[in-house]
Formats: C-alpha cells, sequence, structure tokens
C-alpha cells in the first residue's frame, strides 16, 4: 500500500469525524486541533527479518548509528455529551541510520557482505480513530477509557554494497486508549495519556506524560516526554524498538 493510499484513507478518517455531529445528534459540539512536535531518538531497535535462522539479527542502534528526527504528530477531532471524545491522528516517523557490520548481514532475502558501508531506514507512520469515554469527569480530575482503530504503515530498509531490500508492513490494530488529567492548579495540570495493548503476536505503547499549561479557554500548551515501543516475534519478521520522543503541544478549542 503506498504512500498516496495512505494519505487518502487518514483524510477520509477526517472526514468521518466532520459528518459526526449529526450522527451523534450534537449541533454544537467541542471541535479542537492540536499539535505536536519535538525530537524522536530511538532506544533500541533490533531486527531479523525473517524471523528464522535464515535471518541475521542486528541492532539499529548498536550495530549501526540511527539519527534522531524532528516529529509531528496532527489530531483533530470533538467533544461531545460532557463524556464522550471522537479524534482522528495522524502520526509519522522516518529514522535513517548507517554504518557496518563486521560479519555478513541476511535481511530479507538479500546478503550484504561483511564491511561494507549500509545505510537504514526506520518508518513507523501511524493513522488512528479513536473514541474515548470519560468516566470521572470533575473539573480537577478527568479519567477516560477508549478504543482505537489503528492502521500501521511500518517498513525497515537497508541498503549498502550495491544491494537494496525493504520489509514493509501495513495492517491494522485495535488498541486501548486511556487518559489521567489532574488539574493540580488553576493553570497547570499533569497528563497521562496513550495508546496500548498486548498479545501472543506482540505488543505497542504509545504514551505521554507531562505538563499542561491553560491559558483561557481555548489555548492548551503542554511539554513532557512520549513513548513508542513495541513489536512482534514471528517466522516473518523479529522487531522490537522504543523510540523516545522530547515533545511540546498545542491544542486549540472552538
Amino acid at each position: 500500500m503506498n504512500k498516496l493510499v495512505m494519505k487518502f484513507m487518514a483524510a477520509g478518517l477526517i472526514c468521518a469525524v466532520l459528518s459526526a455531529p449529526p450522527l451523534l445528534g450534537q449541533t454544537s459540539p467541542g471541535w479542537f486541533l492540536d499539535l505536536e512536535t519535538g525530537g524522536a531518538f530511538l532506544g533500541y531497535c533490533d531486527v531479523q527479518i525473517p524471523g528464522t535462522s535464515a535471518g541475521t539479527r542486528f541492532s539499529l542502534t548498536d550495530d549501526l548509528e540511527t539519527l534522531g528526527a524532528v516529529f509531528f504528530r496532527l489530531r483533530a477531532g470533538l467533544n461531545f455529551r460532557e463524556r464522550h471524545t471522537l479524534w482522528v491522528l495522524i502520526a509519522p516517523l522516518s529514522l535513517d541510520g548507517s554504518g557496518s557490520l563486521p560479519h555478513r548481514l541476511e535481511f530479507n532475502g538479500a546478503s550484504f557482505p561483511a564491511g561494507v558501508s549500509l545505510t537504514s531506514n526506520y518508518r513507523f507512520n501511524s493513522y488512528r480513530l479513536s473514541y474515548q469515554y470519560r468516566i470521572k469527569n470533575s473539573e480537577k480530575l478527568r479519567i477516560g477509557l477508549g478504543f482505537t482503530a489503528k492502521i500501521r504503515d511500518a517498513g525497515i530498509r537497508v541498503e549498502g554494497g550495491g544491494l537494496r531490500s525493504e520489509k514493509t508492513n501495513v495492517g491494522f490494530v485495535p488498541i486501548i486508549n486511556f487518559l489521567l488529567d489532574w488539574r493540580f492548579s488553576p493553570a497547570l495540570s499533569l497528563l497521562l495519556e496513550g495508546d496500548a495493548l498486548a498479545a501472543p503476536q506482540g505488543r505497542a505503547e504509545d504514551a505521554f506524560l507531562g505538563l499542561v499549561y491553560r491559558t483561557g479557554a481555548r489555548w492548551r500548551f503542554r511539554a513532557g516526554y512520549r513513548i513508542l515501543e513495541g513489536g512482534a516475534d514471528n517466522d516473518k519478521v523479529y522487531n522490537f524498538a522504543l523510540v523516545s520522543y522530547l515533545s511540546l503541544g498545542a491544542t486549540y478549542n472552538f
């Protein structure tokens, strides 16, 4: 599935949110737009493709050097009927690396000789449609729980010595979303929110912890740390990765 199709699917999710108010009986929804940016850094990324003895296990952080990158995440949605929230999220991620291995690398059907200069790319684009219900919804404390339908567009590419191979994976992942927002002063609150799920096929966690500053009724600004972690272990692919984000964000309520 190419990038054009993924963008088309993301646009379709946005259209679904924009058409939601009539379906929900909501004439004056609480629309919001959220942008998050900062630096993304690969903590670890262990790879073996295929995930059998035919593939060589190596690390994009220990065997190669993967650089950090500026990231952005865009979210749009609405709050309705006091305790309900619906939103879409577009979260692209791409990290480049380089280096060499002292041994032959068998990766996704390609055989890279020992010592050859290699470049790599780790891609993990995410497109999500989420619904959340706030179990607790007071002025000082909000607790929410919901469901996220996630489309994962992932890929790992290695090239060098005239060879190039890329393993891609596009799939649907159902996960649970959560929220804890403790407003300990009129202007400041502690925010923990994210998506997470573990299963025999693998696991996925994407969570943010930080401080939120409110200025007026419309703007909220936040700063904190985000972690993206997970992976899968099967005959086709072994890959577990951790990405750390130093994050700044802003939310505008219409």
